[in-house]
């Protein structure tokens, strides 16, 4: 971590070579982050309302306790990356009314949304890393691997957005995310979809980042 920085090179590969990222993503190194967080007290307030709308949610608990998982497990360096090349909604306003959404570029990367008094997620992630021979072939899902990956089978299920090399993964309830979370082989893959598009660039979706959500996601 000692080299400058490479300004020809885009997104995070602006301060993790190849190397370092597979090694990131095996879980056989971690990476040292910056202490301090660069933000904006204005654009803190913009959303502090809406964070305070999430906290009189049921979810809220659960939803903030996941993300103090996902993030320092499924975003490098996230302190020194916050907001330039990932950033965290609160309530966004689309259409499928998500209780936060993590996004990087212009890629949902993923997403809670209220279930009842409990909550579900949305994983956006290659096909080629859940498929039994590594090809981004639909028909070849390891449908075993994901049914153990949760805590029961029916919290699980899939779907296939548009792209080359796309799967989604939905789960159900606060148990099975953080099991599904819990797994070496679905961390690899999340790590590995979140770094494909946090090397595109810059961050697409800064307006929205709401730092009190991030506050969870870094453990401030």
């Amino acid at each position: 971590m000692g080299k400058p920085p490479r300004p020809e090179a885009t997104g995070i590969r602006q301060f993790l070579d190849l190397a370092q990222q597979r090694e990131w993503i095996a879980g056989e190194t971690g990476l040292p982050d910056t202490a301090e967080r660069s933000q904006s007290l204005e654009h803190r307030f913009k959303y502090a309302a809406r964070f305070e709308k999430l906290l009189r949610r049921p979810q809220a608990k659960e939803v903030l306790g996941i993300l103090g998982l996902y993030g320092p497990t499924c975003i490098p360096m996230p302190r020194r990356t916050e907001r330039s090349y990932w950033s965290v909604s609160c309530l966004p306003s689309t259409s499928d009314k998500p209780l936060i959404r993590v996004n990087a570029s212009w890629m949902e990367l993923f997403t809670l949304y209220a279930h009842s008094e409990d909550v579900h997620a949305r994983f956006i992630l290659h096909l080629s890393d859940f498929t039994t021979d590594g090809s981004a072939t639909p028909g070849l899902v390891d449908e075993a691997f994901l049914e153990q990956s949760v805590a029961t089978p029916e919290d699980i299920g899939c779907f296939f957005p548009r792209g080359a090399d796309m799967f989604g993964i939905k789960v159900r309830g606060a148990v099975s995310i953080r099991q599904f979370l819990a797994s070496p082989r679905a961390v690899r893959a999340i790590r590995t979809f979140n770094l494909t598009h946090m090397n595109r660039g810059r961050n697409a979706y800064q307006v929205s980042h709401c730092y009190s959500v991030a506050d969870h996601m870094l453990g401030d």
